[in-house]
């Protein structure tokens, strides 16, 4: 107990630190960035100037900045758009071992695709300003589920496959839906919820659906087929008068926009064959898709970009761990861009407290093949767009979010860091818990030993 009491005490003032809100009147300043290197998203302006007010960006170009406005001086130093993180736990887990900490993960029988992660959102999660330090800025949060990145913790729930109590499918074949958050400081981070629905595919798929790959593309066509007789039966179903279905009531209804096609489908998939079947089943079947893995994704690349399904993808995954990923290399990103084919980089391990390598990622992609403007467009305007989000952030033109960070040297080089980073116009602290309990305790001032210690 004593030591519980000594850590939270040590974390108070970092808590603290990291909720203060950027004052409103700084977001609505007119603030002018000049003489930088722009990464617009789309393209590069040098010696640019960014200008900002409101929360949005006013305009992007090579002009003088306003008059009255707040100069900042990014002579030498590189502006882009904040990264977007996709496939990632942010601000839904905190630690993946500790049960009350993880809201990303869902176990129950009734409660599968309606599963919302929107409402176990954490704006003061510690993991929120390390990833804004990487030049995150907004993120792409999806349930935890078998075989995925989903939130960065695979769960194996093929021992738990079959039909449930009261006839429901045990697990899901749906893990939930999406939801998108901003990184800023303070107490609502939710962008926009049920922005996507998740399912594995693969060899989890197969786990979940009874041991075959078969199995589950039968069980999924049946599934929408339900979902599409009740969404023309309500009436029906409400007084009883439709059959048995295996699915709750609310999973039915998360369900019809992706049977209708107006919510995509996130597909985690890996294995080449796997890849062919799911966009043959999305031709089938009229839903959107969006890959997730895709690790065999260049053996099929053309017919990706043929289906226009964008994928979203790990470019420093290059070893076979099993017979899904035997192809699997690190020429992935660049073969799948060269193709035609719209991706997003992902971060590492889920994308949660390794969130802040996801422009490292980019950068390695570009040392095997990628271009460096598709690599900047990975990680900014691809995922912007992949979630029906284009202009609205992800890319530093006039009326986007004024997501903007400035860089000490090319953000896809390591040894850069952040110097400036804003989201929806407002300044963050450049710090994080580990930043404070560091400053706290390696000088050993006033507080750097707990009450009743000496030296």
């Amino acid at each position: 107990m004593r030591l519980k009491s000594l850590i939270l005490g040590a974390a108070i003032p970092a808590i603290l630190g990291m909720a203060a809100v950027a004052s409103p009147a700084l977001a609505q300043t007119l603030t002018a960035i000049t003489g930088g290197r722009v990464l617009t998203g789309t393209s590069v302006i040098e010696n640019g100037t960014v200008v900002i007010q409101n929360g949005r960006v006013v305009s992007v170009g090579t002009g003088a900045a306003p008059t009255g406005a707040r100069i900042i001086d990014a002579r030498g130093k590189v502006v882009s758009p904040g990264f977007v993180a996709v496939d990632s736990g942010l601000g839904g887990s905190e630690i993946s071992s500790v049960n009350g900490s993880d809201d990303l993960s869902n176990g129950a029988n009734s409660i599968s695709a309606s599963f919302d992660v929107s409402y176990g959102l954490d704006p003061w999660s510690f993991t929120l300003p390390v990833a804004r330090l990487g030049g995150i800025t907004r993120a792409i949060v999806v349930p935890s589920h078998a075989g995925g990145g989903g939130g960065g913790h695979a769960h194996d729930d093929s021992d738990f496959a079959g039909v449930g109590d009261g006839g429901l499918q045990s697990p899901g074949l749906f893990a939930g839906q999406a939801a998108i958050i901003h990184l800023a400081a303070g107490t609502d981070i939710l962008v926009k919820a049920r922005v996507a629905m998740v399912a594995p595919f693969g060899e989890a798929g197969a786990g979940i659906a009874g041991g075959a790959r078969g199995a589950q593309f039968t069980q999924f066509k049946e599934t929408l087929a339900e979902v599409r007789l009740y969404a023309r039966n309500r009436a029906a179903y409400d007084r009883a008068g439709l059959r048995d279905l295996s699915l709750s009531r609310a999973d039915l209804e998360a369900l019809i926009p992706v049977a209708n096609g107006t919510m995509p489908l996130i597909v985690t998939v890996r294995r080449a064959a796997d890849i062919q079947q799911v966009l043959r089943l999305a031709r089938e079947e009229g839903v959107r898709i969006i890959l997730d893995g895709a690790e065999e994704g260049w053996l099929v690349a053309d017919q990706i970009a043929a289906a226009s399904v964008p994928v979203l993808l790990n470019p420093i995954s290059n070893l076979p761990g099993n017979l899904e990923t035997r192809a699997t290399r690190m020429q992935n990103a660049a073969v799948l861009d060269a193709a035609g084919v719209v991706i997003a980089i992902k971060g590492n391990e889920g994308s949660i407290h390794r969130a802040r390598e996801t422009r490292y990622n980019a950068g390695n992609a570009v040392s095997h093949g990628l271009s460096y403007e598709s690599a900047i467009e990975a990680i900014t305007v691809n995922p912007a767009r992949i979630f029906g989000m284009a202009g609205q952030f992800g890319e530093l033109r006039a009326g986007a979010a004024a997501d903007v960070v400035i860089w000490s040297g090319d953000p896809l080089e390591p040894l850069s860091n952040a110097e400036a980073i804003f989201i929806g116009g407002a300044e963050q602290a450049p710090t994080s818990r580990q930043f404070l309990l560091r400053d706290r305790y390696r000088d050993g001032g006033e507080g750097a030993m707990p009450p009743a210690y000496s030296r």
